[in-house]
């Protein structure tokens, strides 16, 4: 009686439906057929799916590439037995929604009457698994970014000595058909000494200033107007809502060109170029974590980056094209890394998306959580 008079009303009247709905890890319960009976609220944000909508459908036929989903949950049903996945992708239908990657614990129902039913238990992994792969590609990025640098100067030494020697030689020559050959190899140290520099990276500090990031998106834009074939279709889409950056103008508008060309590249003749702005909030760059960012995407419906690069595509020197020279993405990284942000990207047949992140907001944390 004593405890009674200690317990809140709220608590003598609570429903645990209520505390399963608003738990912000998703809870879907499947039936025997694998068919959907409940989703949480975020379950349904997760997935993209809507319970009145859904229920009683089969649940994978709710999502565009449900992968392994499928033989896991049966799986588990057959079997009897918990069954865990740590960062499962797939993809919510819609061409709106990106691919997620979840952590998914399957539970059998013992339950006399929910026996043969399933229990999932999702939790969204996508951000987890996006700071630690961040955090990897900076850290591996800044060990190229020296080594590189150590090349770059090896090389640029001989060089120097070797053009002196060809104008000295020049000088020399009477013959004009013999100072072609000095000519020749002038000119080859010099293209070498410029494509080292591009190496090397951009010497100039940033020169900030705070910007409006459509301008710098509209000039871009028009360049690559006038640069694409006249069967390629060029959109925008803007968020008017996206307050200005601090940024250096020109190296912002040199990184968005370069995605944007290697973009016109990747489609040819015929296709489809997309450059969008958001702002994203509560977002990791690495293991910082940002209030707001802006998100500059170009987007491009080729045939997607080769599988065999994905790994090392912003390393200097890697290309996927015969006469690329593998510097635009690394020197855009390079650009892009100078001011905080990132460079990160999706790729997949029909549809590549380049993202340029750009802190606006001082950072919230200095560790890589995002809870």
């Amino acid at each position: 009686m004593l405890a009674e008079r200690f317990v809140p009303s709220a608590i003598a009247h609570f429903d645990p439906a209520d505390l399963i709905g608003s738990l912000a890890t998703g809870v879907v319960v499947l039936d025997a057929d694998l068919c959907l009976v409940y989703a949480n609220v975020a379950a349904q944000d997760l997935l993209a799916v809507s319970i009145n909508q859904s229920r009683g459908r089969p649940f994978v036929n709710l999502l565009a590439e449900p992968g392994e989903l499928a033989n896991i949950l049966r799986r588990s049903l057959q079997a009897g037995e918990v069954l865990a996945e740590r960062e499962l992708v797939v993809q919510p239908l819609g061409a709106s929604r990106a691919a997620r990657v979840i952590d998914l614990t399957i539970m059998p129902l013992d339950l006399q009457e929910t026996r043969g039913y399933l229990l999932l238990e999702i939790s969204d992994a996508t951000q987890r698994q996006r700071i630690a792969r961040d955090s990897d590609l900076l850290a591996r990025l800044d060990g190229s970014r020296q080594m590189v640098r150590q090349l770059a100067h090896e090389i640029k030494n001989p060089l120097g000595g070797l053009r002196g020697a060809a104008q000295l030689l020049e000088r020399e020559l009477g013959a004009p058909g013999l100072r072609e050959y000095t000519s020749v190899i002038i000119r080859e140290a010099d293209r070498l000494t410029a494509l080292v520099d591009s190496m090397l990276g951009p010497v100039r500090v940033p020169q900030k200033s705070v910007v409006n990031v459509h301008e710098l998106c509209e000039h871009v834009f028009r360049l690559l107007q006038s640069e694409a074939p006249g069967t390629v279709l060029l959109e925008r889409d803007y968020d008017p809502s996206l307050p200005d950056v601090t940024v250096d103008s020109h190296q912002i508008i040199q990184a968005l060109l370069n995605i944007g060309r290697n973009a016109l590249q990747a489609i040819g003749e015929r296709g489809h170029v997309v450059m969008r702005t958001r702002a994203l909030s509560n977002i990791s760059i690495g293991p910082v974590r940002h209030r707001l960012v802006a998100s500059v995407a170009i987007e491009d419906n080729g045939t997607g980056v080769p599988a065999a690069i994905r790994e090392t595509l912003f390393y200097p020197l890697v290309t996927g094209r015969s006469t690329g020279t593998g510097l635009g993405l690394a020197v855009s990284q390079e650009l892009v890394t100078r001011h905080g942000g990132l460079i990160e990207y999706t790729s997949r047949p029909g549809a590549t998306v380049f993202t340029i992140l750009l802190p606006l907001a001082d950072p919230a944390s200095h560790h890589g959580s995002a809870a």
